[in-house]
């Protein structure tokens, strides 16, 4: 398995590959061709966020106790939504609490990096469009997503989406135990399951997202967060665990 960083090197990003617990500069392109360069240290770098997608298509209701704990029926087919690329931070970045939103809530997820063109892909050829998976923090304004219907700006907010800390690749999320995912605030773990338990799988969901659009490379697929969503305060920190991706970490704090 190998597991793409990028970090903030000479005042630009550069890709990082790590693989057997060594890490190497990345020659190429982390969406085609690319080999190991020059070893470097991880520790002491400020690790930025993964990619940066022209969009994250993110899933409503896809584990059965999430949607039990929201008093919502189960969605006959995956629901989706648009999280804006200008949510998107890094590890260690400030989720900003909005001024007026109320309620903001965290939500752990499984992400899915496409890494080529993906345009009506038939679901048995869905894991050739996928580069890794990512830990992803769909942080939602809850009373403003209960007031307006749609989604858009309840999860749309700069700092909205954390991503990170690196793309695993090569996890087996096919396999009957699934990834474990966990959402934990201040120490406390708020949240914990695993995507055995996703009413709609990855293969599905990518099959029936890029038969609505077209999947870039970098592009961002959110599976969904199980139950145990909570609210946010200005001093915490929250933080996503994906098992073998890693732990992405961020604290709050509130505009102005």
């Amino acid at each position: 398995m190998k597991r793409f960083y990028r970090i903030e090197r000479g005042g630009r990003p550069q890709y990082v590959v790590e693989e057997g617990g060594r890490a190497r500069l990345l020659e190429g392109d982390v969406f085609g061709d690319h080999t190991a360069g020059e070893p470097v240290s991880l520790a002491g770098q400020r690790v930025l966020a993964p990619v940066e997608p022209s969009k994250i298509v993110a899933v409503g209701l896809n584990y059965k106790d999430h949607a039990e704990e929201t008093g919502k029926p189960l969605p006959a087919e995956p629901m989706i939504f648009l999280k804006p690329s200008t949510a998107v931070i890094g590890p260690g970045d400030t989720i900003v609490l909005p001024e007026g939103a109320g309620r903001v809530d965290h939500e752990a997820e499984v992400g899915v990096v496409i890494g080529r063109r993906a345009s009506r892909v038939p679901i048995e050829e869905a894991g050739r469009y996928v580069l890794g998976l990512i830990c992803v923090n769909d942080v939602t304004a809850r009373e403003l997503q209960a007031r307006d219907v749609q989604y858009t700006r309840a999860k749309g907010f700069d700092t909205f989406a954390p991503i990170g800390p690196c793309i695993a690749a090569g996890l087996d999320y096919r396999a009957p135990e699934g990834i474990a995912v966990e959402g934990w605030v201040n120490g406390a773990r708020r949240q914990g399951s695993s995507t055995r338990e996703l009413i709609f799988p990855i293969d599905r969901l990518v099959a029936f997202i890029s038969a609505v659009m077209t999947l870039l490379p970098g592009d961002i697929i959110s599976t969904g967060t199980p139950s145990g969503i909570g609210p946010l305060a200005e001093g915490d920190r929250v933080t996503i665990k994906v098992a073998g991706v890693g732990e992405l970490s961020n604290p709050v704090g509130r505009a102005g």
